[in-house]
């Protein structure tokens, strides 16, 4: 029976695998490593200490969530604090088709780079040795963000040497998911250094995190061997863009993102993701999305376009930050009215207002589940109305029982 926080949440599946509680408690205790179906888990040389396992239970986001509060004057309270929403795109060409989204985070990280107001980037890119995965990097120049550049369907865990960071006294920027940003931002309530030397906190929405076998799986019905993969990417170089697998003998494997995603990699989201009532970012100064075109019905569309972001700004650091890109010509923008929103991204909604009655559904069966605070779940819940709170119940509750979580 699990006797810490910590270990309650690795036990019931709640772990996203950010990588903070090893950040924590140190590599000497606790490391992130590939475990299981392929997700990254903490793998630990003892329990973390009392001390460290109340901080663990305030920070981690599979054990407990803030949703901060307001801002939501301009659109649904699903979408968090917003003081402006736009649509957007790097300046640069090149990076604009490079990039997942239009390249608009990439433009903005660069500013941060040539301004100054950042000494590195925080971020996740593609593995050296393995390139369908995922690595840690701090960018410190315009040639490491393009780099990094390109959205990373695989798990990461970028808080993992944060402490590390903070103790060099350097100013920096985070990028990662948005469980990532939410257990950073409920940090710096326990390490003074976030507020200090983290200059930004940016978001991208997420769908949820794959795992290595889900990854696996799209490799193999790309009929590209892992061992014969030199260079991998999930989008980019286009909008969306394709999956594109090189092999060592110079030949290629693509598909497109609605089969990759739709089609495979979907099917292999951790539970965590599952239950998540923060897929957009609420807890971060700016979020990057694709600001997709829907169809008649209001279906996201695929189809291949100049690259265009969503942008959502929710701080007054976030705001400046926007601004300044855009003055300093790394970064366009256009308003857009937020409630937009709701037809570019219609699973993020779906999912955050579905989330309670998935964890209801949890409870009902004696499971652990995560603890959201700040914001109404039950409120959520209304907007989806009975009929879809029944039916999410109802499937969580049969795979619950079937233990097919």
């Amino acid at each position: 029976m699990a006797s810490t926080r910590l270990e309650t949440v690795i036990e019931a599946g709640l772990c996203s695998g950010c990588g903070l509680c090893a950040a924590i408690m140190g590599p000497e205790r606790a490391t992130m490593d590939l475990a299981g179906a392929g997700y990254l888990r903490p793998q630990l040389a003892g329990p973390p200490t009392p001390e460290q396992d109340a901080v663990i239970a305030e920070v981690c986001p599979g054990s407990q969530v803030m949703l901060p509060q307001g801002g939501d004057g301009l659109g649904a309270p699903e979408w968090g604090p917003l003081l402006a929403v736009a649509t957007g795109h790097a300046v640069d060409d090149g990076l604009r088709r490079q990039a997942s989204s239009g390249g608009a985070l990439s433009a903005t990280l660069n500013h941060l780079l040539s301004s100054g107001q950042a000494e590195f980037i925080l971020q996740v890119t593609a593995s050296d040795g393995q390139p369908w995965l995922n690595q840690i990097v701090r960018s410190s120049s315009p040639g490491d963000v393009r780099q990094a550049s390109g959205s990373r369907y695989a798990p990461s865990a970028p808080l993992e040497p944060i402490v590390r960071c903070l103790a060099e006294g350097r100013r920096f920027a985070v990028v990662g998911k948005p469980c990532d940003i939410a257990a950073l931002r409920a940090y710096a309530r326990h390490d003074s250094r976030v507020d200090e030397l983290v200059v930004a906190m940016i978001a991208f929405m997420c769908g949820g995190v794959p795992s290595e076998t889900g990854v696996r799986q799209l490799l193999k019905r790309m009929d590209a061997e892992p061992s014969q993969v030199t260079a991998f990417r999930f989008r980019g170089d286009g909008w969306p863009g394709m999956v594109r697998a090189t092999l060592a003998d110079g030949t290629g494997r693509t598909m497109s993102y609605h089969d990759s995603w739709g089609g495979v990699l979907s099917k292999h989201v951790q539970l965590r993701c599952k239950i998540c009532a923060d897929g957009v970012g609420m807890s971060a100064d700016l979020v990057f999305a694709d600001a997709w075109y829907g169809d008649a019905a209001g279906y996201p569309l695929f189809e291949e376009a100049e690259g265009r972001s969503l942008v959502l700004v929710r701080t007054e650091k976030g705001k400046a930050l926007a601004a300044a890109a855009e003055a300093a010509g790394q970064l366009a923008t256009h308003p857009l009215p937020a409630a937009e929103i709701d037809a570019m991204q219609p699973y993020q909604l779906r999912r955050t207002r579905l989330t309670l009655s998935r964890l209801l559904a949890m409870r009902a069966t004696g499971r652990p589940t995560v603890r959201y605070k700040g914001r109404s779940l039950a409120a959520f819940a209304a907007a989806a109305g009975l009929m879809a709170n029944v039916r999410s119940f109802a499937g969580t509750l049969s795979r619950a029982v079937r233990n097919r979580l």
